[in-house]
Protein backbone atom coordinates (compact mmCIF):
# COMPACT_ATOMS: atom_id res chain seq x y z
CA UNK A 1 0.00 0.00 0.00
CA UNK A 2 1.33 3.12 -1.43
CA UNK A 3 0.23 6.43 1.05
CA UNK A 4 0.94 9.76 -0.71
CA UNK A 5 1.86 13.08 1.67
CA UNK A 6 0.73 16.41 0.81
CA UNK A 7 2.72 19.37 1.39
CA UNK A 8 1.29 23.05 2.27
CA UNK A 9 1.19 23.87 -1.61
CA UNK A 10 -0.36 20.61 -2.90
CA UNK A 11 -2.91 20.80 0.04
CA UNK A 12 -3.72 24.63 -0.91
CA UNK A 13 -4.42 22.92 -4.88
CA UNK A 14 -6.47 20.15 -3.12
CA UNK A 15 -8.43 23.05 -1.30
CA UNK A 16 -9.04 25.00 -4.49
CA UNK A 17 -10.96 22.01 -5.70
CA UNK A 18 -12.44 20.98 -2.73
CA UNK A 19 -14.03 24.42 -2.85
CA UNK A 20 -15.63 24.15 -6.39
CA UNK A 21 -16.87 20.87 -4.91
CA UNK A 22 -18.88 22.24 -2.38
CA UNK A 23 -20.11 25.07 -4.65
CA UNK A 24 -21.25 22.53 -6.78
CA UNK A 25 -23.48 21.08 -3.90
CA UNK A 26 -24.41 23.71 -2.51
CA UNK A 27 -26.23 24.92 -5.74
CA UNK A 28 -27.63 21.72 -6.38
CA UNK A 29 -29.24 21.53 -2.69
CA UNK A 30 -30.56 25.10 -3.34
CA UNK A 31 -32.91 23.23 -6.29
CA UNK A 32 -33.39 20.21 -5.25
CA UNK A 33 -36.83 20.79 -4.63
CA UNK A 34 -40.61 18.99 -5.40
CA UNK A 35 -40.79 18.73 -9.12
CA UNK A 36 -37.48 19.46 -9.89
CA UNK A 37 -35.84 16.25 -12.02
CA UNK A 38 -32.54 14.69 -11.15
CA UNK A 39 -31.27 15.93 -14.91
CA UNK A 40 -31.80 19.48 -14.11
CA UNK A 41 -29.91 18.89 -11.07
CA UNK A 42 -27.42 17.34 -13.41
CA UNK A 43 -27.61 20.45 -15.29
CA UNK A 44 -27.00 22.89 -12.33
CA UNK A 45 -23.92 21.34 -10.67
CA UNK A 46 -22.18 21.15 -14.63
CA UNK A 47 -22.70 24.36 -14.83
CA UNK A 48 -21.21 25.25 -11.10
CA UNK A 49 -18.00 23.43 -11.90
CA UNK A 50 -17.56 24.93 -15.78
CA UNK A 51 -17.93 28.32 -13.74
CA UNK A 52 -15.29 27.55 -11.36
CA UNK A 53 -13.32 25.82 -14.35
CA UNK A 54 -13.36 22.08 -12.58
CA UNK A 55 -14.10 18.88 -14.25
CA UNK A 56 -16.15 15.84 -14.08
CA UNK A 57 -14.52 12.56 -13.19
CA UNK A 58 -15.70 10.16 -16.36
CA UNK A 59 -17.94 13.30 -17.44
CA UNK A 60 -20.56 12.48 -14.76
CA UNK A 61 -20.79 15.88 -11.98
CA UNK A 62 -22.61 14.40 -9.45
CA UNK A 63 -24.34 10.75 -8.55
CA UNK A 64 -28.04 11.51 -7.44
CA UNK A 65 -29.48 8.45 -5.42
CA UNK A 66 -32.92 8.56 -3.88
CA UNK A 67 -34.66 7.41 -0.42
CA UNK A 68 -32.92 3.20 -0.53
CA UNK A 69 -30.83 4.08 -2.92
CA UNK A 70 -27.35 4.25 -1.64
CA UNK A 71 -24.89 5.54 -3.73
CA UNK A 72 -24.55 4.96 -7.35
CA UNK A 73 -27.70 6.46 -8.83
CA UNK A 74 -27.44 8.71 -12.21
CA UNK A 75 -29.21 11.82 -12.63
CA UNK A 76 -32.39 10.84 -15.15
CA UNK A 77 -35.59 11.97 -15.86
CA UNK A 78 -36.87 11.38 -12.36
CA UNK A 79 -38.64 13.80 -10.83
CA UNK A 80 -38.57 14.98 -7.03
CA UNK A 81 -41.56 14.29 -4.70
CA UNK A 82 -41.87 15.75 -1.67
CA UNK A 83 -40.56 13.60 1.19
CA UNK A 84 -37.96 12.81 -0.65
CA UNK A 85 -34.41 11.97 0.75
CA UNK A 86 -31.75 12.74 -1.76
CA UNK A 87 -28.33 12.19 -1.59
CA UNK A 88 -25.79 13.49 -3.86
CA UNK A 89 -21.54 13.40 -4.38
CA UNK A 90 -19.34 15.00 -6.42
CA UNK A 91 -15.74 13.87 -7.54
CA UNK A 92 -14.43 16.57 -9.30
CA UNK A 93 -10.81 17.59 -11.24
CA UNK A 94 -9.17 20.87 -10.80
CA UNK A 95 -5.51 21.31 -12.79
CA UNK A 96 -4.85 18.18 -11.50
CA UNK A 97 -6.45 17.47 -8.34
CA UNK A 98 -9.15 15.50 -7.00
CA UNK A 99 -11.25 16.03 -4.37
CA UNK A 100 -14.75 14.70 -2.94
CA UNK A 101 -17.52 15.65 -0.64
CA UNK A 102 -20.63 14.47 -0.76
CA UNK A 103 -24.32 15.48 1.26
CA UNK A 104 -28.14 13.67 1.73
CA UNK A 105 -31.02 16.48 0.88
CA UNK A 106 -34.26 16.35 2.33
CA UNK A 107 -37.18 17.03 -0.58
CA UNK A 108 -39.71 19.21 1.17
CA UNK A 109 -41.31 18.07 3.88
CA UNK A 110 -39.91 14.91 5.21
CA UNK A 111 -40.71 12.10 8.19
CA UNK A 112 -38.87 12.18 11.51
CA UNK A 113 -37.26 9.46 11.11
CA UNK A 114 -35.58 10.87 7.99
CA UNK A 115 -34.60 13.36 10.01
CA UNK A 116 -33.18 11.79 12.71
CA UNK A 117 -31.12 9.79 9.81
CA UNK A 118 -29.84 12.80 8.22
CA UNK A 119 -28.68 13.95 12.12
CA UNK A 120 -26.71 10.82 12.67
CA UNK A 121 -24.42 11.19 9.55
CA UNK A 122 -23.81 14.84 9.85
CA UNK A 123 -22.65 14.07 13.78
CA UNK A 124 -21.08 10.92 12.66
CA UNK A 125 -19.27 13.43 10.21
CA UNK A 126 -18.14 15.98 12.70
CA UNK A 127 -16.96 13.28 15.77
CA UNK A 128 -14.84 11.26 12.61
CA UNK A 129 -13.28 14.81 11.83
CA UNK A 130 -12.45 15.37 15.02
CA UNK A 131 -11.43 12.40 15.48
CA UNK A 132 -9.03 12.73 12.83
CA UNK A 133 -5.79 14.28 14.56
CA UNK A 134 -2.13 13.95 13.75
CA UNK A 135 -0.48 10.91 16.11
CA UNK A 136 -3.97 9.23 16.18
CA UNK A 137 -5.12 6.47 13.93
CA UNK A 138 -7.57 5.48 11.01
CA UNK A 139 -9.15 2.79 13.22
CA UNK A 140 -9.85 5.99 15.36
CA UNK A 141 -11.97 7.58 13.10
CA UNK A 142 -14.03 5.25 11.96
CA UNK A 143 -14.33 3.99 15.67
CA UNK A 144 -16.24 7.46 15.98
CA UNK A 145 -18.52 7.28 12.89
CA UNK A 146 -19.50 3.94 13.64
CA UNK A 147 -20.35 4.52 17.49
CA UNK A 148 -23.19 7.09 16.05
CA UNK A 149 -24.16 4.19 13.89
CA UNK A 150 -24.32 1.55 16.18
CA UNK A 151 -25.63 3.86 19.20
CA UNK A 152 -28.80 4.74 17.32
CA UNK A 153 -29.44 1.35 15.34
CA UNK A 154 -28.27 2.67 11.73
CA UNK A 155 -26.76 0.11 9.57
CA UNK A 156 -23.23 0.43 8.38
CA UNK A 157 -23.05 -1.16 4.52
CA UNK A 158 -19.48 -1.95 3.32
CA UNK A 159 -18.04 1.66 1.72
CA UNK A 160 -16.01 4.41 3.24
CA UNK A 161 -13.90 7.02 2.03
CA UNK A 162 -10.47 6.64 0.27
CA UNK A 163 -7.47 8.69 -0.32
CA UNK A 164 -7.13 11.53 -2.91
CA UNK A 165 -4.95 13.82 -4.47
CA UNK A 166 -3.88 13.67 -7.90
CA UNK A 167 -5.81 10.49 -8.66
CA UNK A 168 -9.66 10.28 -7.82
CA UNK A 169 -9.27 7.47 -5.41
CA UNK A 170 -6.15 6.17 -3.72
CA UNK A 171 -4.93 4.94 -0.61
CA UNK A 172 -5.96 4.42 2.26
CA UNK A 173 -9.68 2.89 2.54
CA UNK A 174 -11.18 4.32 5.32
CA UNK A 175 -13.92 1.78 6.76
CA UNK A 176 -17.04 4.11 8.62
CA UNK A 177 -16.28 1.85 11.69
CA UNK A 178 -13.38 0.48 13.21
CA UNK A 179 -11.29 -0.48 16.34
CA UNK A 180 -9.21 2.64 18.23
CA UNK A 181 -5.33 2.84 17.85
CA UNK A 182 -5.47 0.74 15.21
CA UNK A 183 -4.65 1.02 11.58
CA UNK A 184 -2.56 3.69 9.55
CA UNK A 185 -0.94 6.38 11.53
CA UNK A 186 -2.65 9.80 10.86
CA UNK A 187 0.65 12.31 9.85
CA UNK A 188 0.80 15.44 8.44
CA UNK A 189 -0.05 15.39 5.07
CA UNK A 190 -2.56 13.00 4.66
CA UNK A 191 -5.48 13.40 2.60
CA UNK A 192 -9.00 11.14 2.17
CA UNK A 193 -12.56 11.50 2.40
CA UNK A 194 -14.82 10.83 4.95
CA UNK A 195 -18.11 8.98 3.83
CA UNK A 196 -20.45 8.47 6.81
CA UNK A 197 -23.36 6.51 4.98
CA UNK A 198 -26.02 4.62 7.42
CA UNK A 199 -28.78 2.70 6.94
CA UNK A 200 -32.43 3.52 8.58
CA UNK A 201 -33.34 -0.14 8.77
CA UNK A 202 -29.83 -1.67 10.85
CA UNK A 203 -28.97 -3.73 8.10
CA UNK A 204 -24.92 -3.47 6.43
CA UNK A 205 -26.24 -5.61 3.39
CA UNK A 206 -26.35 -3.87 -0.03
CA UNK A 207 -28.61 -4.41 -2.86
CA UNK A 208 -26.14 -4.77 -6.02
CA UNK A 209 -28.74 -5.90 -8.93
CA UNK A 210 -28.23 -2.89 -10.58
CA UNK A 211 -24.52 -2.12 -9.81
CA UNK A 212 -22.70 0.59 -9.86
CA UNK A 213 -26.08 1.79 -8.36
CA UNK A 214 -26.65 0.17 -4.56
CA UNK A 215 -29.58 -0.09 -2.52
CA UNK A 216 -30.69 -0.92 0.80
CA UNK A 217 -31.80 -4.97 0.99
CA UNK A 218 -34.91 -3.84 3.03
CA UNK A 219 -35.89 -0.97 1.08
CA UNK A 220 -35.77 1.54 4.09
CA UNK A 221 -33.69 5.18 3.53
CA UNK A 222 -29.94 5.39 3.22
CA UNK A 223 -28.08 8.72 3.85
CA UNK A 224 -24.41 9.67 2.67
CA UNK A 225 -22.68 12.59 4.00
CA UNK A 226 -18.50 13.55 3.26
CA UNK A 227 -16.10 15.57 3.25
CA UNK A 228 -12.37 15.59 1.89
CA UNK A 229 -9.60 17.03 4.96
CA UNK A 230 -6.13 17.15 5.72
CA UNK A 231 -4.27 16.03 8.12
CA UNK A 232 -2.01 18.88 9.29
CA UNK A 233 0.54 19.90 12.42
CA UNK A 234 -2.62 21.33 14.03
CA UNK A 235 -5.26 19.14 13.44
CA UNK A 236 -7.75 18.17 10.61
CA UNK A 237 -8.22 20.86 7.98
CA UNK A 238 -11.80 20.54 5.86
CA UNK A 239 -10.94 20.90 2.25
CA UNK A 240 -14.58 20.98 0.84
CA UNK A 241 -16.35 23.15 2.95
Amino acid sequence: MVIELRDRGEIEALARTGSVVAAVLRAVGAHATPGTSLGELDEIARDAADRYGARPVQGRVITTSLNDEITGGVADARVLADGDLLSVAATLDKQGWFARAATTVPVGTVEEDDRLLLAATRQALADGIAAAKPGARLGDVSRAIGLVARSNGYGIPPLGGHGLGRQPRQEPAVANDGHPGQGLPLRPGLVFSLEPIFTAGGLDHLNTDHHPLLRTTDESRAAHTGHTLAITHTGPRVLTA
